[in-house]
């Protein structure tokens, strides 16, 4: 078994150095408020945030900002690249309406030249066929004035020797006298040159 001794008095020593350490760390931190704003630690602050600041600046120079500026750069050219292909495909197009545009007007034209081509010969072919109707019409007219007339002067001996039966009828009914046609187609002839003469 193994006895141990305690001095009293060195432990009583150094309990009292600890409350006292105790009460300076409370009385310390209860006076000075925000250790940042302690005047005491400014320096050691001021240098620490100078080695941070240095530390920081490098890694951005060093690392972080090349970085940055190449994808920059690179959006650049990318974007460059798009105008130019943009811009490249815009005179395409323009070049294409235009080629459109000229075979439009090409083939109006080229309609238009086909219409009036086609109008002229339609017109000649109508004024032949009308010409050709013309005449056939005016053979017919003709044919037809001929046969008029042959009917009408049919019709007109006929008549005349429809008037002489009609004067030889009245002539017997009225006068009771049974008359000669010759008589009757003199008598006839010699009226119509008195009402031709007059």
């Amino acid at each position: 078994m193994m006895v141990v001794f305690f001095d009293t008095g060195t432990a009583a020593a150094h309990a009292a150095d600890a409350t006292e350490h105790v009460a300076d760390a409370v009385e310390h931190s209860s006076s000075g408020g925000m250790p940042q704003l302690d005047f005491a630690t400014f320096p050691s602050q001021i240098f620490w945030l100078a080695i941070a600041f240095g530390l920081l600046y490098l890694a951005l120079d060093r690392f972080l900002i090349p970085r940055i500026g190449g994808v920059i750069e690179e959006r650049k050219d990318r974007i460059a690249d798009d105008l130019d292909i943009a811009a490249g495909k815009k005179a395409e197009a323009d070049e294409a309406m235009m080629a459109y545009d000229k075979n439009l007007a090409d083939a109006r034209a080229k309609a238009n030249f086909i219409a009036a081509e086609n109008r002229t010969v339609l017109d000649g072919q109508l004024a032949e066929e009308s010409a050709a109707q013309e005449a056939e019409l005016d053979k017919t007219a003709a044919k037809a004035e001929k046969k008029i007339a042959k009917a009408r002067s049919d019709a007109m001996k006929h008549v005349e020797d429809i008037a002489l039966d009609v004067a030889a009828d009245l002539v017997a009914t009225l006068g009771g006298i049974k008359s000669d046609p010759k008589k009757l187609q003199k008598a006839m002839d010699a009226a119509r040159s008195g009402s031709a003469a007059s």
